[in-house]
């Protein structure tokens, strides 16, 4: 699901303008984005929590080459879901395979 799709089902179940939904979903997003970079956790009550965790420099290796590189430390975000979404996830009969878009490889 797209964040446009979840615009749509959102303005028809609340009968409002898809222009003023975009910009609310938009808001929550970068809401969230600003909470992590300036307090590192954003917990949203039965959906989840997110998280900013710091990953330590690392040796890696190349597999093109096979050459040693070094992969910097940088942070990362972590979700954690929370119980209502546990719960519905599991309740789910069969497991749904997200629908993916061809990469740009793939193409003939």
């Amino acid at each position: 699901m797209t964040k446009k799709e979840i615009v749509k089902l959102i303005a028809i179940k609340h009968e409002q303008a898809q222009v003023l939904v975009k910009d609310i979903v938009q808001d929550t997003f970068d809401l969230i984005i600003e909470t992590l970079v300036n307090e590192g956790r954003i917990e949203l009550r039965n959906f989840g929590v997110f998280e900013v965790k710091r990953r330590k420099q690392r040796q890696a290796r190349n597999p093109r080459t096979n050459e040693s590189v070094v992969v910097e430390a940088k942070n990362v975000v972590t979700f954690q879901p929370g119980k209502v979404m546990e719960a519905e996830v599991r309740k789910a009969k069969v497991a749904v395979e997200p629908k993916r878009r061809p990469s740009k490889s793939s193409k003939s």
